[in-house]
């Protein structure tokens, strides 16, 4: 399942005034529902740097661009490592998902050691990441009527499922969504208009299923062999790296 990435996003990410370790693509790109009108949703990190952490006037722990370029909506967004570092180092299901796209537009061998050391990382507390975040999308659905947060719904309650019974993160709708007949005509709603309504016989499936998969999210979680807390040795691994890629700047 292709998704297309236009040929100028790495040039757009490289634009930021500091050297970055990665960008990748997120949002609906990422998730397999993307719209003919949807935003290219850029994911980043960069490296402020020694002068401009150790000193006064520091550099900016976060990076935001936005424009637009050959008819698309572009979104930019760019942690400094260390704050990359401490969230990747939390139950922070958005930075595990940016470091770990497929849709790379930039990469360095910092990103290759970040991704080497998310598995030991991984914790059953991204559960409640995943549980907040559809929460949180399906009270927007109820509210708006919309399509798009129906679909983050269903995403993130499957992919916390999917992390928690395997170990790996899985973010495409459409592989994650095979076990609902309905997703396949949800996903072409949404490709045809990025704020469209929510079809009406959608509600009565979603009513169903949402309680469900929220429940089974949970058991998820509880049964997990995932454990509670990150590896030591690969948070040492993480501080290492922080150090010894600010250093070498």
């Amino acid at each position: 399942m292709t998704t297309v990435v236009p040929p100028w996003a790495a040039d757009a990410a490289t634009a930021l005034p500091y050297p970055l370790l990665f960008a990748t693509v997120s949002g609906a790109h990422l998730y397999g529902f993307a719209s003919t009108d949807s935003d290219l949703d850029l994911r980043a990190a960069h490296v402020l740097p020694p002068d401009e952490v150790v000193g006064l006037r520091t550099g900016p722990g976060t990076l935001e661009r936005s424009g637009v370029r050959d008819g698309v909506e572009l979104d930019i967004v760019s942690h400094d490592l260390l704050k990359f570092a401490k969230l990747l180092n939390s139950r922070n299901g958005y930075v595990l998902e940016q470091l770990l796209s497929p849709l790379t537009v930039v990469t360095t061998d910092v990103h290759a050691e970040l991704k080497a050391l998310a598995p030991g990382l991984l914790t059953s507390n991204h559960a409640h990441h995943y549980l907040g975040f559809a929460r949180t999308q399906e009270r927007l659905y109820h509210g708006t009527g919309q399509l798009k947060p129906a679909l983050y719904t269903l995403r993130v309650l499957l992919t916390g499922i999917h992390l928690m019974r395997t170990g790996e993160l899985e973010c495409d709708l459409r592989v994650l969504g095979a076990r609902l007949p309905y997703v396949p005509e949800l996903i072409a709603a949404k490709r045809e208009a990025e704020h469209g309504p929510l079809p009406a016989q959608a509600a009565a499936w979603l009513a169903a299923d949402v309680p469900a998969l929220r429940a089974e999210l949970e058991d998820a979680r509880d049964e997990t062999t995932l454990p509670a807390h990150a590896d030591p040795a690969a948070v040492a691994a993480l501080h290492e790296l922080v150090v010894r890629t600010r250093l070498a700047r």
